[in-house]
């Protein structure tokens, strides 16, 4: 039993991945792969390093001293300055040469984003798994009537595979903005100290191309396109705060699914997977709470307000960077990220092993239908000769009794049985029997899951068919 705090994120949620994205060995190896992405693309430009200094680095990129590094950040109080030496002291010929012309936001600013990279597209190729299971899902179950809700009253049928559309594009819509993110990243690049690159204009003797190119040769090693064009000593903090919306926006819809879902136990017409040892209540053996939707509503509403933290740093920075930014982004990036990649584990858990309970379902259509299914027999009515205001007030009249013998003596809806009786409508049982055919009342449900699916999923899924497959089990 450890007798210090742990983070859930650790021990009870979060990936090995996704903790080790954010873990110091993941930065201090970027951090060094920095280092040596600098002296080469300074060598290249024409200062006096040499391949063997280069080579060196490379050699010595993920074999990291942290005792020297953490004895020397006790003398010198300063995590970038201590790491450099430690480097130093397995590189004697590179000793010199390293961290040339940078500030610490070379190697701390640039490792953010690549970190930020890194765990976007961890994000989305779960997120595409969960879309997956979702469409499978949707596509067997499109053609079972259940009962949509407005108000959470019940409205016009809809399909149990139309609801899961529902679900599906708004995670669609999250995967396109986390997409948009990635591509958009870039590095800071080599900007020193205000952002004018003054230290790389004397070293390159005032060469801006050549400053330029080292630039360049930076983020392609690094797996970029470009660095920003313009910054003070950082990045702007905006872009924390974009991609903490962004998570922010797929917490959303995580909330969402997870709240529909516990609607959904709660009415027994679906259920979230439930182990045949699990427990659901310490005091009511027969419970089945809905715990692994209720942790993704209770984690998105983390992720909600965790957005909060980007926009006040953002708005908070003064002229070229303030400190104030690093102890909360250090907290709020990492556990934004811990956070979501907990949500898409829960959901990769739940979304594989849906239960649907079609009797339930039905049943509890049949008991609404009749009401729903007032104009269609209004209409076959008038087409025998009934007189339209006249049945409209007769169904009124029908419907406000059926409504108190269902809410006030707890019988069942006996409108059809009114209606058959009343030989105003003219209408056998037979034929109100076949009007009521919950098929006839979901629209277009069934061909508007085959057009989401084929118009829209199934080419991502082929795109992406590659990262299919992921599952995953949950620790609690």
């Amino acid at each position: 039993m450890k007798d210090r705090y742990e983070s859930p994120f650790s021990t009870r949620y979060a990936s090995d991945e996704m903790q080790y994205l954010f873990s110091a060995d993941k930065k201090f190896k970027t951090w060094r792969k920095l280092w040596v992405a600098l002296a080469r693309a300074e060598m290249e430009n024409g200062l006096m390093i040499t391949k063997e200094q280069v080579e060196e680095l490379e050699a010595n990129a993920d074999n990291i001293n942290y005792d020297v590094a953490q004895e020397r950040e006790k003398l010198v109080r300063h995590d970038v300055m201590a790491h450099v030496f430690a480097y130093g002291e397995q590189c004697p010929k590179a000793k010199g040469i390293i961290h040339l012309g940078a500030t610490s936001c070379y190697v701390g600013d640039n490792t953010d984003i690549i970190i930020m990279r890194d765990a976007l597209n961890a994000v989305r190729r779960k997120l595409i798994n969960v879309i997956a299971l979702l469409a499978g899902f949707s596509e067997k179950y499109k053609k079972i009537p259940a009962l949509a809700y407005t108000h959470l009253q019940p409205a016009q049928l809809t399909t149990v595979g139309k609801r899961a559309t529902l679900w599906m594009n708004e995670f669609l819509m999250d995967l396109e903005e986390i997409e948009y993110r990635i591509s958009t990243l870039k590095l800071l690049g080599s900007k020193g100290t205000t952002g004018t690159q003054a230290s790389f204009m004397e070293l390159f003797e005032g060469d801006a191309q050549k400053i330029k190119s080292v630039e360049d040769a930076i983020a392609k090693e690094m797996g970029f396109n470009s660095v920003v064009a313009v910054s003070g000593q950082t990045y702007s903090r905006k872009i924390d705060a974009q991609v903490l919306a962004t998570l922010g926006g797929f917490a959303q819809s995580a909330s969402k699914f997870s709240n529909d879902m516990r609607i959904l136990q709660n009415f027994k017409e679906m259920e979230e997977p439930f182990e045949k040892n699990q427990i659901g209540s310490s005091a009511m053996p027969y419970k089945r709470n809905p715990m692994r939707s209720e942790r993704i509503t209770a984690l998105a509403r983390y992720v909600m307000t965790d957005t909060l933290n980007g926009a006040f740093t953002s708005a908070t920075q003064w002229f070229e960077r303030t400190l104030d930014d690093s102890a909360n982004k250090r907290i709020a990036v990492a556990e934004g990220f811990l956070a979501v990649d907990s949500i898409l584990n829960i959901l990769l858990n739940i979304c594989d092993g849906l239960v649907v309970y079609p009797k339930v379902i039905e049943q509890r259509v049949q008991k609404e239908l009749p009401f729903m299914a007032t104009e269609n027999i209004m209409m076959a009515a008038v087409k025998k000769g009934g007189d339209r205001q006249e049945l409209h007030e007769k169904l009124r009249a029908h419907s406000i009794e059926a409504a108190k013998v269902v809410k006030e003596q707890g019988l069942e809806n006996d409108l059809i049985e009114r209606i058959c009786a009343d030989k105003s409508f003219n209408l056998s049982k037979n034929e109100v029997e076949g009007i009521l055919d919950p098929i006839n009342f979901v629209g277009r449900s069934i061909e508007q899951v085959d057009e989401y699916l084929n118009d829209f999923i199934k080419p991502l899924l082929t795109k992406n068919s590659e990262i299919l497959g992921e599952n995953a089990e949950l620790s609690v």
